[in-house]
């Protein structure tokens, strides 16, 4: 439901945009390494960690930093996944501290019509809903995530729930405008960024790894909520396959 992230070892210790060395068939060619930048836009106070971790206590609660995150490099400066700001989303939900997702980019020097690439992990409002804040950038979502959630997800027997009809007619729009770009499973992207469907949060979620100078920053998105569900191998309790999410 909410950004919350993984991220390898190497922290956020001022990663540049320094060319690194990959090994691929044709010996060492050069890609780019990223700055990743974690952007808070708001905060939801006490949720239940037992709708974020299976099998925790039902009385533990904890506040989530709702996240965009900026990746600059390469020539490309991406937000992976665009969080939310429609009105009727806040009628729902308890929401602290809010800044709109593009005011908040702005506020890291980055504004809406600079952004090249927006990664979607997936359809759920709190990550689709501010797709169109951001009017130039290429859109990335799973193909699987969304035949399914403008299609089969509103047919009888489907599963929408976290999908605001909004958000898809958007994802439609920008289809139509040319800016939308569907991934078919894992694969790299853009230059060094590559995604990876698993976990199944939603019908295909996918997670983000970009390159720095210090590692890979792996941004899980809600395929794993907290690093207690990896330290417990404990999987999400919002899965499609719990076995898959594991």
């Amino acid at each position: 439901m909410m950004a919350v992230l993984l991220f390898s070892a190497a922290m956020w210790d001022g990663f540049s945009a320094r060319p690194v060395l990959d090994p691929s068939e044709d010996g060492l060619r050069t890609r780019p390494a990223y700055e990743v930048d974690a952007i808070q836009y708001a905060v939801l106070p006490d949720f239940p960690v037992a709708e974020l971790v299976e099998g925790a206590d039902k009385d533990r609660k904890l506040d989530i930093a709702m996240m965009v995150w900026l990746a600059r490099g390469g020539g490309h400066t991406i937000v992976i996944d665009s969080g939310f700001y429609r009105p009727q989303l806040f009628k729902s939900w308890k929401v602290r501290a809010f800044v709109r997702p593009d005011e908040a980019v702005a506020r890291a020097g980055v504004k809406a019509d600079e952004v090249t690439d927006v990664i979607l992990t997936h359809a759920h409002w709190d990550h689709a809903d501010g797709v169109y804040l951001f009017p130039k950038a290429t859109v990335w979502i799973q193909k699987d995530e969304y035949m399914y959630y403008t299609g089969s997800a509103w047919q009888p027997g489907g599963k929408h729930g976290g999908i605001d009809p909004d958000d898809m007619a958007a994802l439609l729009r920008i289809n139509t405008q040319g800016r939308l770009r569907l991934v078919d499973g894992d694969q790299e992207i853009l230059p060094g960024v590559r995604v990876y469907t698993g976990g199944r949060h939603t019908w295909a979620s996918q997670y983000v790894t970009v390159p720095t100078r210090s590692g890979p920053v792996i941004l899980a998105s809600d395929n794993m909520y907290l690093y207690e569900n990896l330290e417990k191998h404990a999987p999400i309790a919002q899965t499609f396959d719990r076995q898959s999410n594991l």
